[in-house]
Parts: C-alpha cells; sequence; structure tokens
C-alpha cells in the first residue's frame, strides 16, 4: 500500500471484505513538504525532426506538497518553475526555447502548476490534477504519479519520493512555432512527454 491509503469505495458485505484500516505509518506521514530542487528533476521530451527524442529540463524551481496519509483527497501539491533556466545541453536550442518564438521567458519568466484534485489508483500509484500556466494561458493537467517511499536522511531530514509523468499538447499553450520538413513532418512535436522525480523534505 503506498503513502496515501487506498482510495474507499461503498460495496456490501456479500461481494467485498470490510476496507482495511489505515496503516498508522502512513498516516504518520501527513504533513507539510517542501520540494528539495537538488535532488529533484523537471523534465521534458520532444520529438525533434519526426525520428529522435530531444531531452531537456529545468534547473531552478520550487514546490511544495501536503501529503494526508489517511484521506489522498485532501493532498495538495504547488510548483513554480523559472523558465530561464531551461536546460537541453546546448546553448543555441535552449536560447531559441527562452526566446518569443517559444516559452518568451523576459515577458513570462515562471510556469506554475497548483493541483486541484488529488486520488489514489491502488498501490503504489496515484494521479494529481491541477492548473498548469505557461505563456498567461491556464490549462487542467493531469500527472500519473508513483510514491518511492520515504525514509530519514543522514541529516535528520524526513523525506518522500515520487515519480511522475504526464503529456501535453504544447500547441493548447500557445506554443505553437514549427518548421516544416522536406520529407513531410514538422521539427518539433506537438506532444511534449514530462517527467518528474521529485524529492520533497517535511517541514520541521
Amino acid at each position: 500500500m503506498g503513502i496515501f491509503g487506498r482510495k474507499n469505495t461503498e460495496t456490501t458485505e456479500a461481494t467485498t471484505p470490510a476496507a482495511a484500516p489505515v496503516n498508522p505509518d502512513l498516516a504518520a506521514l501527513t504533513g507539510d513538504y517542501t520540494i528539495d530542487a537538488s535532488h529533484s528533476t523537471i523534465g521534458f521530451v520532444a520529438r525533434h525532426a519526426m525520428i529522435t527524442n530531444v531531452k531537456g529540463g529545468f534547473l531552478d524551481f520550487s514546490g511544495a506538497l501536503h501529503l494526508d496519509g489517511t484521506d489522498p483527497t485532501r493532498s495538495t501539491a504547488t510548483l513554480d518553475v523559472k523558465m530561464d533556466s531551461i536546460d537541453t545541453g546546448s546553448a543555441d536550442r535552449d536560447g531559441h526555447l527562452k526566446s518569443a518564438d517559444f516559452f518568451k521567458t523576459d515577458e513570462f519568466p515562471v510556469m506554475t502548476f497548483r493541483s486541484t484534485q488529488a486520488e489514489a489508483l491502488g498501490g503504489d500509484d496515484y494521479r494529481i490534477t491541477g492548473d498548469l500556466t505557461i505563456l498567461g494561458v491556464t490549462k487542467p493537467l493531469t500527472i500519473d504519479l508513483e510514491f518511492n517511499g520515504a525514509a530519514k536522511d543522514p541529516f535528520g531530514n524526513e523525506r518522500v519520493g515520487f515519480e511522475g509523468k504526464a503529456e501535453i499538447l504544447r500547441s493548447e499553450w500557445g506554443l505553437t512555432w514549427n518548421a516544416a520538413l522536406e520529407t513531410g513532418g514538422v521539427l518539433v512535436s506537438d506532444k511534449i512527454k514530462l517527467v518528474f522525480d521529485i524529492s520533497a523534505i517535511r517541514a520541521a
């Protein structure tokens, strides 16, 4: 069973046994957490020229989680990403992504996510839905999460870890720049895969 416990559903005794009591170890994880950016990753994958993947990420971000170990629907997440910190391993490509063709980082320096709903899917799997704002445009985003566990590090910090993934169509946020290929297709895919690897520290 994962950090939030399983989502309760109404069933009859004839078909399903009564729900198990809440695991006290999971309930003990309830609290507020700060995302540790130095041990976390927020990345993306885009198809380039229809034949290969380009991976990148953001180096400067902050966020917070509120975890409820007894009722996952009360869990929340916030995230603020500084768009000027984008890194794809190519200075030229990063400069293009920061320009008016893409993220317009001078005008829109921050991308934000604010959760609106959380649910447990069973086992260690969860789903969080919220509002993603890019270029001043806000659209819903659903992230599938896997709980990786909890531990106390050598410095006494209580940590929790999650891996997440999602897909978006960048055009829905006004990211429409592209270039046609002579062989057909376009240079940059509309579909973007988002990946998250999050370590968060419990507030004192």
